[in-house]
């Protein structure tokens, strides 16, 4: 059997395989041998059936971060939930929650990317007063807690990299804080873990 578990059918992935997919995918499209297959139509026959995802990403809608390219994967592979700023709402917990208790993904992702757009806003909002549109500042405050531990002495870049990272694990731990997710935490049988995309060379980077 393939160690990445890409011989297994996405049903019967542990999380620890699951993770190793989406690593060896994202390895090949950075090496630019990503492999977009074109999909044939007994595949979408199947996939029109159910589906059976192997990992679920909660990602940005930032147009150059698309997971299903990033992470090498094909139609049906991944569930995938994009909102500025890999943000949390009722909505976004609602379709989490699905993607556990009936579509039975043994992982999950957060991912953010360097140069978030959503995440500078905050930064500016926090550290500079600039404001934006109402609805755009909703969302906004769910990114505001993240920035309190950063570092705001640091060179621009630099301060905007720690933010992206803190946005992304303070969503981790508030999922982490779910009576579900305790639950299959406590049952060993799910694994949630954060990334960041770097938007230059096009890599993964897993946070600890």
């Amino acid at each position: 059997m393939d160690p990445s578990g890409d011989t297994l059918p996405a049903s019967a992935c542990t999380a620890l395989q699951a993770l190793s997919r989406l690593k060896e995918g994202n390895a090949r499209f950075v090496r630019g041998e990503a492999r977009f297959p074109t999909v044939q139509k007994e595949v979408l026959a199947q996939l029109a059936k159910r589906q059976e995802p192997f990992a679920t990403i909660l990602g940005c809608s930032d147009s150059r971060v698309p997971p299903e390219l990033i992470f090498d994967a094909g139609f049906g592979e991944l569930f995938v939930i994009r909102v500025a700023g890999n943000v949390l709402g009722d909505a976004i917990f609602g379709t989490l929650q699905y993607a556990g208790r009936h579509l039975h993904t043994p992982l999950f992702v957060v991912l953010g990317h360097e140069g978030c757009g959503a995440v500078s806003a905050a930064v500016d909002l926090k550290l500079r007063g600039v404001r934006l549109e109402s609805r755009i500042e909703v969302l906004l405050e769910n990114i505001l807690p993240a920035l309190d531990g950063i570092d705001t002495q640091q060179p621009g870049e630099a301060m905007l990299q720690a933010a992206v990272e803190a946005n992304v694990r303070r969503t981790v731990r508030e999922i982490l804080q779910t009576p579900e997710a305790k639950i299959r935490e406590a049952a060993r049988d799910v694994m949630l873990v954060g990334a960041v995309y770097e938007m230059k060379s096009g890599r993964v980077r897993f946070l600890d």
